[in-house]
């Protein structure tokens, strides 16, 4: 019976070696190993927004890049204040050209917008109103940015094909203040 006795204690301190082993060394290993894991999916999910974000930056420096491109365009075609004369001349020699006839120009209170100004001018012609016609598809090919407003088109009574205009051209210049 002894050697019954010693084979029963013996496999209680193998069952209790064996619960020892899970509980201090087994379990703690395996909650580790979780806190790993869960710590690497976090850096991993980190990792991933970072990418995103840094791919994100890109498209954001490329929009920024076509962005000055346009600006760049848009003041390329804003000449400096001091060639409002310039304009003016070439808005004049357009309208005589296609055969109209300056009644009157006047300069109306300057825009002043940040970046640019806009000058507005106040034009009577009189002609025919082909030339009219002609004279905005060349007031289009102007090398710089221009508006016409207000535009009021009279037929003359007494001359068939002859008409007043009054209309307001508009001016975009660069402001260096802005």
């Amino acid at each position: 019976m002894a050697s019954n006795m010693r084979k029963v204690i013996f496999f209680v301190l193998l069952m209790a070696l064996a619960y020892l082993a899970y509980a201090f060394m087994i379990k703690p290993t395996n909650r580790y190993l979780e806190q790993q894991k869960a710590q690497l999916q976090s850096q991993m999910q980190k990792l991933i927004e970072f990418e995103k974000a840094t791919a994100a930056v890109r498209d954001i420096e490329a929009q920024a890049a076509q962005l000055q491109q346009a600006v760049a365009f848009f003041e390329s075609k804003l000449p400096p204040h001091s060639q409002i004369d310039k304009v003016l001349e070439q808005v004049t020699l357009i309208a005589q050209r296609q055969g109209l006839k300056t009644k009157a120009i006047r300069t109306l209170k300057q825009k002043d917008y940040m970046g640019y100004i806009e000058q507005p001018l106040k034009m009577e012609l009189y002609g025919n109103f082909d030339s009219y016609y002609a004279f905005l598809l060349d007031l289009e090919q102007l090398p710089r940015i221009t508006k016409i407003r207000e535009l009021k088109l009279e037929k003359e009574k007494n001359t068939e094909g002859m008409t007043n205009a009054e209309f307001v051209v508009s001016i975009f210049f660069q402001n260096k203040a802005g």
